[in-house]
Order: C-alpha cells, then sequence, then structure tokens
C-alpha cells in the first residue's frame, strides 16, 4: 500500500529510447511519476500534453516526470513523437510497476489515471488518485516544492 511519507517502491523499465531506467536513479531530485492508460487516447494525450505545455516549470523546480502504462516501448516512442513530449515515458507490460504503486484494475487492462509525487529522499510526498486530464499539470505542479 502506497502511504505518504513512506518511501516509494523502486521499479526497473525499459524507457521509449531503449534505455533501462530504475526510480532510484532519480535520488537526490523530486520525480513526478504519473500513471495513465493508454498511448494516443484523448484523455492521455490531453494529460501528456498539459504536462508538456508546462514542461519549463517543472524543470525549474528540478523534477523528473516519468510517464508509466502497459504500452510497450514502439508505442511510447511514436506518441512522444506525435506530441513532441519532452519527458520519458516506460513501458510496464507486466503491470509490475502497476501492481506496486495499486494503480491495476481487476476488469481492465490498463492503469487508473494517478499520479506520485517522489520527493529528493524517495519518499511519496503525494499521491493524486483518479486525476482529470485536463488538471492534472497544475495539481502536480502544486504538489511541488517551489
Amino acid at each position: 500500500m502506497i502511504e505518504e511519507g513512506k518511501p516509494a517502491p523502486d521499479f526497473e523499465l525499459h524507457a521509449d529510447d531503449g534505455r533501462t531506467v530504475k526510480l532510484s536513479d532519480f535520488r537526490g531530485r523530486p520525480v513526478v511519476l504519473y500513471f495513465y492508460p493508454k498511448d494516443d487516447t484523448p484523455g492521455c494525450s490531453a494529460q501528456a500534453c498539459g504536462i508538456r505545455d508546462s514542461y519549463s516549470e517543472f524543470q525549474a523546480r528540478g523534477a523528473e516526470v516519468l510517464g508509466i502504462s502497459v504500452d510497450d516501448e514502439t508505442s511510447h516512442q511514436a506518441f512522444r513523437e506525435k506530441y513532441n513530449l519532452p519527458f520519458t515515458l516506460l513501458a510496464d507490460p507486466n503491470a509490475e510497476a502497476g501492481k506496486a504503486y495499486g494503480v491495476t484494475q481487476d476488469d481492465k487492462p490498463w492503469f487508473e489515471r494517478s499520479t506520485f509525487v517522489i520527493d529528493a529522499e524517495g519518499n511519496v510526498a503525494k499521491e493524486l488518485r483518479r486525476v482529470d486530464p485536463l488538471l492534472h499539470a497544475d495539481q502536480v505542479l502544486e504538489a511541488l516544492p517551489s
């Protein structure tokens, strides 16, 4: 179970560019870890573009943004290129990270739209469940330290 103030579950997943990424690689800076249902769908595209459009604010706060879905690296690469997304997308086809963060859904093969702000020490600073894709970027920026 995810709890604010407790260590965030570490994971190792493949990125859209072929790299292997571990959450623990980002210790020392905040991480915005957002789980979303599917690449290139209306809600997920609006959510990703909202982050893209505010990306300079995320950078100014030193935050790394990682988007995670069950889609594979090829799908992520196409999604990232289509919308010119400046952040990393991670493939979790076996839902290992999704299960660790409690965002899997029994009746659906995709993740619940949820975000976790991880502080520089690797602890969950904020948990945002079932976020509105149109309000997501602003909600996350409110949760990040200035």
